[in-house]
């Protein structure tokens, strides 16, 4: 399926106005989610009630929005003025200013959205990729989307635009409110640790190598419920190493060694294997005569 835009905007360069079109670049299908259901098996339904009187259900119309500034104590606003004080969206996205590409921490990245031409807008949109790419600089940009306005940065990627939205400073809390304990390593353990690292460094991430074990196990579980199988804990997985090394130092010499022993017998590093990129629709019932071995873990049709 094509991916569909989520907005037509504009992107402000200069003088330049390229025309852009928005996409979602992540997906929300990681969770497996279950429905709530009384012993029966029927659906459950969430209902909003008084707390004055718990008798008596509230149904949406009649619900205002306040906001408490002191205990129990509420200023109210209606829909028109909470629409009055709520920037509105903005279809133009304003670069401020070029900084170095990795000039942003991570810890402030939000959502990531990816930036297409649309149309007469390929030219400039290549000119503004080509010449970040050729400065090593990314733009930091202003933009309003769905009632709040975001600190947003535009990078240039392999194959287009990335718009990245940041968090404020003051969403973004500061290690220096855990008081940290700073304790100096020795030479000789500082030499360990590194050796260990270059012995399990790669030069690049490729996120295709990892797949999200736990969701796994859920849906393995979910094809054993339908055939009619009961879920069986997983025994807890003992501590490779046999015995506690309490001297750090050992401790290090013991992980390189390990690494050795696996290198010399030739054993690749254990990658696992990743999901099939589509998921599954429909789940078979199981046959008369189930197989003995657990059913593979398959992705549930969406509610």
């Amino acid at each position: 399926m094509a991916a569909r835009s989520i907005a037509s905007l504009s992107l402000g360069f200069g003088l330049v106005s390229i025309p852009v079109k928005l996409y979602s670049a992540t997906e929300s299908s990681g969770t497996v989610r279950f429905n709530l259901l009384a012993r029966d098996g029927s659906r459950v339904k969430q209902q909003y009630v008084s707390e004055k009187d718990p008798s008596t259900v509230v149904p949406r119309s009649e619900m205002v929005k306040g906001y408490e500034f002191e205990k129990d104590r509420y200023v109210l606003f209606t829909p028109d003025e909470l629409k009055a004080v709520e920037e509105s969206a903005s279809h133009a996205i304003e670069i401020v200013s070029f900084i170095p590409e990795k000039a942003v921490d991570p810890i402030y990245y939000d959502k990531a959205y990816f930036l297409a031409p649309d149309k007469r807008g390929a030219k400039s949109y290549s000119l503004l990729r080509a010449a970040m790419q050729q400065s090593g600089r990314c733009a930091l940009a202003k933009w309003a989307w769905k009632g709040k306005q975001y600190v947003v940065q535009v990078r240039a990627a392999e194959d287009g635009l990335v718009l990245q939205q940041l968090l404020y400073a003051d969403e973004v809390r500061s290690l220096k409110e855990l008081e940290i304990e700073q304790v100096a390593p020795s030479d000789a353990e500082v030499k360990l640790a590194l050796q260990l690292i270059d012995q399990i460094a790669q030069d690049s991430y490729d996120p295709t190598q990892y797949v999200d074990e736990e969701k796994q196990r859920i849906l393995a579980a979910i094809d054993a419920k339908i055939a009619g199988k009961q879920v069986v804990a997983a025994e807890a997985r003992e501590s490779e190493s046999g015995g506690q090394i309490i001297d750090l130092t050992e401790m290090l010499r013991a992980s390189l060694a390990r690494g050795g022993q696996r290198a010399a017998a030739g054993k690749p590093t254990e990658k696992v294997t990743p999901l099939a990129s589509k998921e599954r629709k429909g789940v078979k019932r199981a046959t008369s005569k189930p197989p003995e071995v657990a059913a593979p873990a398959r992705a549930r049709s969406r509610k």
